[in-house]
C-alpha cells in the first residue's frame, strides 16, 4: 500500500515529504494507521547529524499513536482496530533486563530498533526511526514496540504519553526518586521537562523550580506543578538556597534539548548533600567530556544519573499514566500547544527551536 512520510535525507537538509510503498506486516509485526505523531527534539538530533550521517536517510518519528490496521503471523494480544501507543524502546518481556523490571533497557531492543527497511521510495528502501516511523501515515512496527491502550483515551493524549510524558515524569519519579518535601530543580521545560515538573509535583515535592529562558514555558510550568520559575541556572542558585534552608536541591533534572558540556557543573552546584543530578537529554554522539568538581561529587555524596525513557516500563507505565490522566491528576491535553499537517513539519520544528510550543503534534486528520 502507499503512504506519505517525512524523511530526513541529508544532514541539515529539510524534512522532505515523499510517497512510499510500504510492505505488508511480517511475523510478529503490525501495520498501524497513525493518528498523531509528536514533534520530539530527538528526531531533530537525527536530522542534524548528531547521531552521525550513517543513519540517513530515515523516516523519523518515534512518539505517536494510532490504530491497528493489520496484523502479521504470530502477533499476540493485538487485533485489527486496537488503539495503540508507540514505544521507542521495544520490550520483549523475556530477556534478563525485562525480567528484572528494566524494559527500558531491553536486551533485544537494539535489533528491533534498527528494524527492517519497510518504506520503498524514490531512493530505494528507507528505514524507520526506532523501528517505528510515526512521521508516516502508515507504518509496519514490531509488536514489541507497541502498547495497547483503552479505546476511550483520546489518541492525541496517548501520543504524547508514549515518549515525552513517560520520559519526563519517570525521570522525576523513577530515576531521581523525588520524595514528599523535596526541593527539585528542572532545567528546561519543553516536552520532556514539563513532565518532570508534573512528576516531581505529583511525588509531593515541596519546591519545584522550573528553569527556562522562555517566558511562556516558565508560565506554563507553574500551571502544572512548578512552585517557582526562573530564566537561568544562575538565577536558580539563590532561590534554591533560600527554599532549601541552605541545604541545596535534593534533585536537579537536566531536561534541555541539547545537553552541552557547559551545563553540568552549574547544574551540579545546585545539588545538595547526597542529592542527584539526572540527565534526561541528548547531545551530539561525539560529546565525550563534561566538567564536574570531583571533590564536591565524592565528599558531598552526590549522584549523577543517566536516564533513558525515565526508567519507565512501557507496557505497565503507559497505561498507568493514562489512568492518572483519566482521573484528572496528570495534564496531557494542555501539553499540546500546536497541531500541524504532515506537510507542515518543517514549520513545526522551526517553532520548537524558537521556543513557541510545549509539545506540538502532527495530526493526520488535518
Amino acid at each position: 500500500m502507499k503512504t506519505r512520510a517525512a524523511v530526513a535525507y541529508e544532514v541539515n537538509g529539510p524534512w522532505v515529504i515523499d510517497e512510499f510503498e510500504i510492505e505488508d506486516p511480517g511475523p510478529e509485526e503490525i501495520l498501524i494507521k497513525m493518528a498523531y505523531a509528536g514533534l520530539c527534539h530527538s528526531d531533530e538530533h537525527v536530522r542534524l547529524g548528531d547521531f552521525t550521517e550513517a543513519v540517513l536517510p530515515m523516516v523519523c518519528g518515534h512518539e505517536g499513536s494510532g490504530v491497528v490496521e493489520a496484523v502479521g503471523p504470530g502477533v499476540r494480544g493485538l487485533a485489527v482496530g486496537d488503539h495503540v501507543a508507540a514505544s521507542f524502546i521495544p520490550s520483549c518481556g523475556r530477556c534478563p533486563s525485562c525480567a528484572e523490571g528494566m524494559q527500558y533497557l531491553c536486551d533485544n531492543g537494539e535489533e528491533i530498533q534498527r528494524g527492517k527497511a519497510r518504506h520503498k521510495g524514490p531512493t530505494g528502501m528507507v528505514r524507520a526511526m526506532s523501528g517505528i516511523g510515526t512521521f508516516s501515515e502508515y507504518s509496519v512496527v514490531h509488536e514489541n514496540s507497541i502498547v495497547k491502550v483503552g479505546d476511550w483515551y483520546p489518541l492525541d493524549a496517548v501520543a504524547v504519553t508514549s515518549c515525552g510524558v513517560a520520559t519526563g515524569w519517570g525521570s522525576a519519579v523513577n530515576v531521581a526518586g523525588v520524595k514528599a518535601g523535596d526541593t527539585v530543580v528542572v532545567i528546561g521545560t519543553g516536552g520532556i521537562g514539563i513532565n518532570a515538573v508534573q512528576g516531581a509535583a505529583m511525588a509531593g515535592a515541596a519546591n519545584v523550580i522550573a528553569v527556562d529562558p522562555v517566558e511562556m514555558k516558565r508560565e506554563f510550568a507553574q500551571t502544572v506543578g512548578a512552585t517557582h520559575a526562573v530564566s537561568s541556572i544562575e538565577e536558580a542558585g539563590p532561590l534554591v538556597e533560600e527554599l532549601s534552608w541552605g541545604r541545596g536541591a535534593n534533585s536537579v533534572l537536566l531536561t534541555v534539548g541539547d545537553a552541552t558540556s557547559d551545563l553540568f557543573a552549574p547544574a551540579m552546584a545546585l545539588v545538595g548533600k547526597a542529592g542527584s543530578l539526572t540527565l534526561t537529554s541528548l547531545s551530539n554522539v561525539t560529546q565525550n567530556e563534561i566538567t564536574l568538581n570531583t571533590v564536591d561529587l565524592a565528599m558531598m555524596g552526590k549522584h549523577l544519573h543517566g536516564s533513558i525513557y525515565g526508567y519507565c516500563n512501557p507496557r505497565s507505565d503507559i497505561p498507568k499514566l493514562l489512568r492518572l490522566y483519566d482521573q484528572g491528576k496528570l495534564k496531557l491535553d494542555e501539553l499540546i500547544t500546536a497541531r500541524y499537517k504532515l506537510d507542515d513539519i518543517n514549520e513545526g520544528y522551526r517553532a520548537m527551536h524558537a521556543g513557541e510550543n510545549i509539545r506540538a503534534v502532527i495530526d493526520y486528520s488535518l
